[in-house]
C-alpha cells in the first residue's frame, strides 16, 4: 500500500485489507469502463481487471465523511435492488439511522410529489449503478448528490462519488457496507465505538442469506435426533396380557363387567346393576 493523503490514523489495518482480500473485493470484471480505468491496478492473464485496494480504501473515507456532513441521518436514503445488498442495506440503516428502500424502487420517489411514498433525501447510497440506474436518474432531476459502489463495468454518470469494489459477490457487497458503516461511526465520535477498537457487530450480519439453505438446515436440524432417545415401544403378542392389563388386578373382573378378551382373565356381569343416565344406580 502506497503512501495517501489521509493521516496514519485512517490508513487501513492489515486485518481490513485482509478482509478485503478474503472477500474478493479486488476482483473486476473483463469488461471496463473508461470512467473506471482510474482504479484498475492490473488485468490477468485470462483478461479479468483488478481494482486497487488503495484507491477503494480512500474512497470509502471520502463517502464516510460526505455521509457525516448530512445532520439528519434519516435524509441519507440507501438503495439496492439486487437481492444480495438488500440485507446489507437494512443492517446499514439499522446503525446508521437512513432510510432504506430494499427492493423494487417506484419510479417517480424522488420527483413525484403526489405518490405515498415520495420522499426527499439530501443523498442517496447505491449499491449497484446499472441495476439503479433508475434512482441514479430520479437524482439528477432533482440534484441530489449520489454514492454507489462500482465495479469495474458500471457506468458512473450521474455518480458524484463512485467506490470501486466488486458489487456482484454477496461476500463483497456485505464487506463493503460494513466498513462504510464503521467508518461514519468512527467519524461521529460514537462513544460505544473508539477508532481503533474492533466493532461488535460481526460482517455476516451484512452478508446475503439464502432463504432456500436456511430451510435445509431448519430442516437437518429437525431431522436429527439426539444420541440414546428412542421412539415409544407398542409391544405386541405375548407381552401384551403384561402391558395392557384391562381386568381388576384382584378379583379378575372388569370394571365395565364386559369380557376382556384377554387369555387367562375372566369377567361377569351383574345385571342388577346398571348405571343410570343421572349417575345413580337402578336397582
Amino acid at each position: 500500500m502506497t503512501s495517501n493523503q489521509f493521516p496514519s490514523a485512517l490508513n487501513p489495518k492489515e486485518e481490513d485489507i485482509q478482509k478485503l482480500l478474503a472477500c474478493q473485493v479486488h476482483i473486476g470484471a473483463k469488461n471496463l469502463e473508461p470512467s473506471m480505468e482510474r482504479y484498475v491496478w492490473k488485468r490477468r492473464i485470462d483478461g479479468v481487471y483488478l481494482i486497487d485496494i488503495q484507491k477503494t480504501w480512500e474512497k470509502i473515507q471520502l463517502a464516510a465523511r460526505a455521509i457525516v456532513a448530512v445532520e439528519n441521518p434519516a435524509d441519507v436514503c440507501v438503495i439496492s435492488a439486487r437481492p444480495y445488498g438488500q440485507r446489507a442495506v437494512l443492517k446499514f440503516s439499522k446503525y446508521i439511522g437512513a432510510t432504506p428502500i430494499a427492493g423494487r424502487y417506484t419510479p417517480g420517489t424522488l420527483t413525484n410529489q403526489i405518490q405515498d411514498k415520495f420522499i426527499e433525501p439530501r443523498m442517496l447510497v447505491l449499491t449497484d449503478p446499472r441495476t439503479d440506474y433508475q434512482p441514479i436518474r430520479d437524482s439528477s432531476f432533482v440534484n441530489v448528490p449520489t454514492i454507489a459502489f462500482c465495479h469495474t463495468d458500471s457506468p458512473t454518470k450521474y455518480v458524484d462519488i463512485a467506490i470501486p469494489c466488486n458489487n456482484k459477490g454477496k461476500h463483497a457487497i456485505g464487506l463493503m457496507w460494513w466498513l462504510l458503516a464503521r467508518e461514519v461511526l468512527y467519524l461521529r465520535n460514537t462513544p460505544s465505538l473508539v477508532r481503533g477498537n474492533p466493532w461488535e457487530v460481526m460482517v455476516d450480519l451484512f452478508f446475503y442469506r439464502d432463504p432456500e439453505e436456511n430451510e435445509q438446515e431448519k430442516e437437518e436440524n429437525a431431522e436429527e435426533v439426539t444420541p440414546g432417545q428412542t421412539g415409544p415401544e407398542w409391544t405386541t403378542g405375548e407381552n401384551y396380557e403384561q402391558t395392557a392389563d384391562w381386568s381388576n388386578a384382584t378379583t379378575g373382573t372388569s370394571d365395565w363387567g364386559t369380557d376382556t378378551g384377554v387369555p387367562g382373565t375372566t369377567s361377569t356381569f351383574d345385571s342388577s346393576v346398571v348405571p343410570s343416565w343421572d349417575g345413580q344406580e337402578q336397582h
